[in-house]
């Protein structure tokens, strides 16, 4: 069954991207997945400042561009993942190197 296992990050992580030990972490998860040969997609985002949000108005849409300060966190990436179960998928979830600051949703993907 695959996952999606949705990031979020504060403003403070997206700061910290480059900062090697941060961004050591995460190349370092990311080879965990594809050496287990679970890994099925997934891509970081940039900052939310950089985002444009296209919302319908009856019959228009309003086009906003970011940032958007609505929430602590920020969708900061994704991962797709093919694992035989939610439990399966939670044991990677809590490997994900997100700070204090972060947090990781675990959703089944919808099948189609």
């Amino acid at each position: 069954m695959q996952y999606a296992l949705i990031i979020r990050e504060s403003a403070e992580d997206f700061k910290r991207r480059e900062d090697p030990t941060y961004k050591n972490g995460w190349i370092a998860y990311t080879q965990a997945l594809v050496q287990a040969g679970i890994m099925t997609g997934g891509a970081g985002l940039t900052a939310p400042e950089t985002a444009t949000v296209v919302r319908r108005r009856g019959e228009h849409h309003d086009v906003q561009d970011g940032p958007f300060p609505e929430g602590k966190e920020q969708l900061g990436g994704f991962y797709l993942i093919d694992v035989p179960n939610l439990d399966a998928a939670l044991e990677w979830a809590v490997r994900v190197p997100v700070s204090q600051n972060g947090s990781v949703e675990v959703r089944p993907r919808l099948q189609m």
